[in-house]
């Protein structure tokens, strides 16, 4: 199996995730896997349902797994299937099992959560402009719970990107 270094960006909504995963891609000159809930929700033209969210988390896993890169190299994925079991759980109330053994069987080396500390942004896909404090909190206990090493990222513009890279190359110098 390759050994990718999978960094996730994480966190809330409208936290910038997708802005700084692409910043991060194109810094370190690596692969990135882009939020696949997004677009499949703009695609549906309905509400989504329990079944929906079950395909996204397959996708988000196909996508993981078949990322081609060379050993060490870093693959940057804009959130996981962390996203996605929170999703399910506030949501519909239920999370199903394989999510929770492909988080354990497949884990990331960092995430980079996302602090809430950008305003919130409308958009027809979101829907938690008044809980991501909440969310916050969920993410990061489910992150310790898997025991993956994270840093917090805050900021707003350049001096987000600047402590998302001080996070990494802390992280890199000790692999």
């Amino acid at each position: 199996m390759i050994n990718k270094i999978k960094i996730v960006i994480t966190g809330p909504e409208s936290t910038g995730k997708s802005t700084l995963t692409k910043q991060l891609s194109e810094y370190y000159n690596a692969d990135c896997v882009a939020e696949l809930a997004r677009e499949f929700i703009e695609k549906l033209g309905r509400k989504y349902a329990f079944d929906d969210v079950c395909e996204i988390a397959k996708l988000q896993i196909n996508a993981e797994l078949n990322t081609p890169n060379q050993d060490g190299e870093i693959v940057f994925y804009d959130t996981d299937l962390i996203v996605t079991k929170i999703w399910f759980k506030r949501v519909f109330d239920k999370v199903p099992d394989w999510i929770d053994t492909h988080l354990q069987n497949h884990p990331a080396y960092l995430h980079l959560l996302c602090y809430p500390d950008l305003p919130w942004v409308y958009d027809p896909v979101r829907e938690n402009p008044d809980n991501r404090l909440e969310l916050f909190d969920e993410y990061e206990s489910e992150i310790k719970q898997l025991e993956i090493q994270y840093h917090i990222i805050t900021g707003v513009g350049e001096e987000r990107f600047r402590n998302a890279v001080k996070s990494i190359e802390s992280f890199l110098a000790l692999k």
